[in-house]
């Protein structure tokens, strides 16, 4: 597997500004790493299901307004936020009437923008975690990956009332230690199975391109809303998706009647 990009390599994104720098490197790697460096199990929406009904279980997932057994479903997600360009993508959520599952990031984003991770909850969007400050958390010692884990639980709760239960660990990078951590603090780790690499371009016709070429049933889509070519190609994207019959889900909803449980990964 390809050594991970670091701030400390020379690199062209060097001369961008400091936070998109440094989330545009420890990005790069992330379209080759769909289950990260480690050799763990990945569970899929259809098994989470299937599992579900098999055991009647009596601690079911909520459905909403879908039953993604018999609907073809997809499901939004978008990493790093909330920055200036949220307020847009979720205008463009509403008025199109999708939701989505929001991975944010605490040091820069929640708190900087702590009435956007409101909306989104109010909204009805699914507020999760991306860490505190996007290290690399099999990059780190176990105890500051915990605070890494434990400080945007702590700054969520405080803003909707109620911890996430899901994380996306950055570039998708997970091992034993991190899937303990996460257990520990009711976390599951969820992946993705489409990437546009909005990391790499501004140009909101090829990423609309990348998610439609890559989609398919019970897809979780990977985009980023701090860069500025990706909220553009949300509504095209929803639109020919709507198009080709997929229903748009949040990621819990995505695994209903089951639920995702706190240390296993998820794609």
């Amino acid at each position: 597997m390809p050594k991970p990009a670091t701030p400390k390599m020379r690199n062209p994104l060097v001369r961008l500004r400091p936070r998109t720098a440094f989330l545009g490197i420890t990005a790069l790697a992330a379209a080759a790493t769909l289950t990260g460096c480690a050799q763990l199990d990945t569970t899929s929406p259809s098994t989470v299901r299937k599992d579900a009904v098999n055991a009647k279980a009596a601690q079911q997932g909520k459905f909403g307004t879908v039953d993604c057994r018999k609907a073809k479903c997809i499901a939004l997600t978008f990493d790093a936020g909330p920055s200036e360009n949220t307020p847009r993508l979720l205008k463009i959520l509403k008025d199109k009437k999708v939701p989505a599952t929001f991975f944010t990031l605490g040091k820069n984003h929640i708190v900087k923008y702590p009435e956007l991770v409101k909306q989104m909850d109010a909204e009805g969007h699914e507020v999760a975690s991306h860490t505190w400050s996007h290290k690399i958390l099999t990059k780190i010692d176990p105890k500051e990956a915990r605070a890494e884990l434990e400080r945007p639980n702590k700054a969520i709760e405080k803003l909707i009332g109620k911890k996430p239960t899901l994380m996306r660990p950055p570039q998708g990078r997970t091992n034993a230690t991190v899937n303990k951590i996460s257990r520990d603090l009711g976390l599951a780790e969820i992946l993705w199975t489409v990437t546009a690499k909005d990391y790499t371009t501004n140009d909101s016709a090829l990423i609309e391109k990348r998610v439609l070429e890559q989609s398919s049933r019970d897809g979780i889509i990977l985009l980023h809303d701090i860069y500025k070519g990706t909220v553009p190609a949300v509504p095209g994207i929803i639109d020919e998706l709507k198009k080709r019959g997929y229903v748009f889900v949040t990621v819990p909803q995505l695994l209903a009647p089951g639920k995702a449980e706190a240390g296993k990964v998820y794609r």
